[in-house]
């Protein structure tokens, strides 16, 4: 059997982690054996995982990466600690002479950076297909020996601050970068062009079965919608760019053209508070409700009448893709890689991104019936799992 190993950070809510359950979820067992990596044995996914993965036991350094700072010292880890702390401080250097308001992406790539070199080897199997899943990719690169590796990319790095210089020596250690959309491989050859030849374009694959399971299970009744209430939905981490804290501005807006609606906000993340700041200040505390970290969004999906994906960037959205195949009709903001996530009034609608162009779009959506049922006849209609992606990770390994 072929051996295949695959690394990433651990199993919490969001759409790379579920691309993962994906691939886990599509590989024939028969025929390859896959050891999974996480370095840290957290999240609310972790129940989900195939039994037939070998889930390595966590690494005790490794676990350190994402965890406060003063716990690596108490747990006696002073060589994480200081690879940690060198980290910071150059990242903190190297924002401050080149930042340009971009999200930085240099803190992270440094915590891995400068730690892995204090990280003892304790795998030490030769694999036919080495899988780096989640940047930063360091750890693949220097501690796993393979025949081939992979390295995947998420997003749109243009719209990101890095060290150039460092992370092209880090990309370059691999044979093979998986790119999960046309936008994304445009974005990442902006800044590393000197890596086209390594790109392959690898669909994210989204487990259908389990999703259509799991979108049948009984949810609270925090998700109320009155008689003739639109009920809207939103799902992501609440960061710069998922745009979410432009949600109340926007939904102000469609009040405003008498539309009654209810829009919920399912996630967590760093921009929880500025999103609560916003909704009060619009005084839209009727209309946008945050329903938090949910471990199953999807019988949300399900409940809702319109899924909205109002984004600054996307690399390709999973909910979109999930909220497809679950027979939702869905409106998305014209961000860089929108024409890659569907085809403009087929099986979704693509509206401008600024708060008025974007209200005006939805409550075209919400006042054209025939549209969505138009949009959700074309979505049944269609494969959105992608399963058959996981034949070019076959190919890698020559089969």
């Amino acid at each position: 059997m072929k051996k295949i190993f695959i690394a990433s950070h651990c199993m919490e809510l969001g759409g790379a982690e579920r691309s993962l359950l994906g691939i886990l979820n599509s590989i024939d067992y028969k025929n390859y054996e896959v050891d999974l990596f996480l370095y840290r044995h957290t999240g609310e996914l972790l129940k989900y995982i195939p039994e037939e993965v070998n889930l390595l036991p966590e690494d005790k350094q490794m676990s350190m990466l994402a965890i406060p700072f003063s716990n690596v010292i108490k747990k006696g880890q002073f060589s994480m600690a200081w690879g940690r702390y060198k980290g910071k401080r150059k990242a903190l250097e190297f924002d401050k002479e080149n930042g340009n308001g971009q999200e930085s992406m240099v803190m992270l790539e440094y915590s891995h950076k400068y730690t892995i070199p204090c990280v003892k080897r304790t795998i030490n199997k030769t694999y036919d297909l080495a899988i780096s899943f989640l940047t930063p990719h360091y750890y693949v690169a220097e501690k796993i020996d393979a025949k081939v590796k992979l390295a995947w990319i998420h997003t749109d790095y243009s719209n990101y601050l890095l060290d150039v210089k460092s992370e092209l020596q880090m990309w370059s250690r691999y044979d093979y970068i998986a790119s999960i959309s046309p936008k994304c491989t445009e974005g990442f050859l902006k800044v590393f062009p000197e890596l086209k030849d390594k790109i392959i374009e690898i669909s994210n694959i989204n487990a259908e079965h389990l999703i259509r399971i799991q979108s049948k299970e009984k949810i609270t009744d925090d998700m109320q919608v009155k008689s003739g209430e639109i009920c809207l939905c939103s799902i992501g981490r609440f960061a710069y760019a998922k745009n979410f804290d432009h949600i109340p501005a926007i939904a102000k807006k469609i009040k405003e053209k008498n539309i009654n609606f209810k829009w919920f906000i399912i996630g967590y993340g760093g921009d929880e508070q500025l999103i609560h700041d916003k909704i009060k200040e619009s005084g839209m505390e009727d209309e946008v409700i945050i329903l938090g970290k949910k471990a199953n969004p999807y019988p949300y999906i399900k409940k809702c009448d319109i899924y909205i994906q109002p984004s600054r960037y996307e690399g390709k959205a999973v909910t979109v893709l999930e909220a497809q195949m679950l027979g939702k009709p869905v409106v998305i903001t014209d961000f860089p890689s929108s024409d890659s996530q569907l085809e403009d009034g087929i099986d979704g609608v693509i509206v401008p991104l600024d708060d008025s162009g974007c209200a005006d779009g939805i409550v075209e959506v919400i006042q054209d019936r025939e549209l969505r049922i138009k949009l959700v006849e074309n979505c049944q209609k269609r494969d959105y799992s992608s399963k058959d992606e996981v034949e070019k990770l076959y190919k890698l390994m020559g089969d």
